[in-house]
């Protein structure tokens, strides 16, 4: 994985085969929106449409948690070429602040 750190902040550059899971899962969650607003128009069953909002944030959830672990196995490539360890951490625990707000 390749990366740039400029302005304080770790910029990846991932690869096709680093981006492919990540598509992946956010074409699934596409999906899924789909379903739900068609479930919405169809007058489903409230406890279906419950269901399903939940799966899409976890969802969202997981591809949140796949780039975080991108981002940390870069920063600590940064660190370990450039000493920059307290950067790394600082921009680690800068991320997970962004995903803790969203629970």
């Amino acid at each position: 994985m390749q990366y740039d750190f400029k302005d304080d902040r770790l910029y990846l550059q991932r690869t096709s085969e680093e981006k492919e899971p990540l598509l992946q899962r956010l074409n699934r969650v596409e999906g899924q929106v789909r379903g739900l607003r068609q479930m919405i128009e169809n007058d489903r069953y409230c406890g279906d449409e419950v269901q399903q909002a939940s799966a899409i944030t976890a969802a969202v959830r997981e591809v949140a948690l796949l780039m975080i672990s991108q981002h940390l196995e870069a920063g600590v490539g940064f660190a370990a070429e450039n000493g920059g360890r307290k950067a790394a951490v600082d921009e680690m625990i800068g991320l997970l602040r962004i995903a803790m707000r969203q629970q």
